[in-house]
């Protein structure tokens, strides 16, 4: 697979979020066919695995971790071929008593444990904590670069505003927001803003929890426990209806270039911007390897200059947004 650069560090141009083994939809795998799954992710070409201290079973504090632990055993056969990426939250309090940086290291120490590694590529600051200057965690990281502990770091959900106080501070490697053919918002500032700066965008639900796939229909039904696909906006059942011209478009297209509608909607995005990497996730090995695959799919400029009006044209029903900080959240719109 071709690769690209988020700031110094070289990923598969399109990489794995590993949270659905673990968490966000559903029922987990066992075990043994998770491990397995991503084996055969890095087998299709994925040297890019994204993981966060939080997700386990329902992101209950005591399943903290998990994730990590799958991740770590899945790669330790082949981890110096990988780039391992894992995200932290920043307690105020314990920032407070023990200091950012500190802080900092206390998490870092445990995923690394977690993960069986003496080190990982990128480390992100999961969300802003508003209590919590971002310099002084981009000091901080700043210091852990430097003892060799990561290569890079991150934010995300961030706006530009944020992201350019901590790159002053010290120079950030990616921002993970939300990206796809239905949340947008990112192309007006942040991905010009990272493209000027060598920043990389790393674009997580880019098929939008399989909306852009095609395989979500309005009789679809989501489990009871543990499935975020209960509150992404795109995908209530209203607004599944509402957004099937946008399926019925990439169907389309997907068609006509003998590839999948989940290919399509990954292809676009590298096409548009060479600093961009989804991370598309999946529990099924299939999938994953479907998706790999979109690195393989590429549109003429032609094709391109007909697909991007065609999605202009298409209303997009939901809207969840990529700016998550100072403690706001799409599941709370009053913040």
């Amino acid at each position: 697979m071709k690769t690209r650069l988020l700031g110094s560090i070289e990923v598969s141009e399109i990489g794995m979020g590993c949270m659905g083994f673990s968490h966000g939809y559903g029922q987990i795998p066992p075990k043994a066919d998770s491990i397995a799954a991503i084996r055969a992710g890095f087998d299709a070409g994925c040297t890019f695995f994204d993981t966060a201290e939080a997700y386990g079973p329902s992101l209950l504090p005591e399943n903290r971790g998990h994730n990590e632990h799958l991740l770590g055993k899945a790669v330790a056969d082949f981890r110096d071929d990988v780039v391992l990426a894992t995200k932290l939250h920043l307690p105020t309090e314990e920032a407070r008593a023990d200091g950012v940086e500190a802080t900092l290291r206390h998490h870092l120490v445990s995923s690394l444990q977690r993960l069986h590694t003496d080190r990982v590529e990128l480390y992100y600051l999961h969300r802003v904590n508003p209590d919590i200057p971002v310099e002084d965690v981009a000091a901080g990281m700043g210091t852990l670069i430097s003892e060799g502990l990561i290569r890079g770091w991150g934010l995300s959900q961030v706006p530009v505003s944020i992201l350019a106080r901590a790159h002053a501070v010290t120079p950030v490697s990616a921002v993970q927001n939300i990206y796809s053919m239905v949340e947008r918002d990112v192309e007006k500032e942040v991905i010009p803003w990272c493209r000027e700066h060598d920043v990389g965008l790393v674009a997580f639900s880019p098929i939008v929890s399989g909306l852009l796939s095609g395989q979500v229909s309005t009789a679809t039904q989501f489990e009871k426990v543990d499935d975020v696909r209960n509150v992404v906006p795109q995908l209530s059942a209203e607004n599944r209806a509402a957004n099937q011209p946008l399926v019925d478009l990439l169907a389309s297209v997907a068609a006509a270039k003998g590839a999948t509608s989940a290919q399509v909607s990954l292809a676009w995005m590298l096409h548009k911007y060479p600093h961009v990497v989804p991370i598309p996730g999946s529990k099924h090995p299939g999938r994953i390897v479907e998706n790999l695959a979109a690195s393989e799919v590429s549109f003429s400029a032609e094709e391109f200059a007909q697909l991007e009006p065609a999605l202009d044209a298409i209303k997009v029903h939901g809207h969840r947004g990529f700016d998550e900080s100072d403690g706001r959240s799409f599941l709370n719109r009053d913040q």
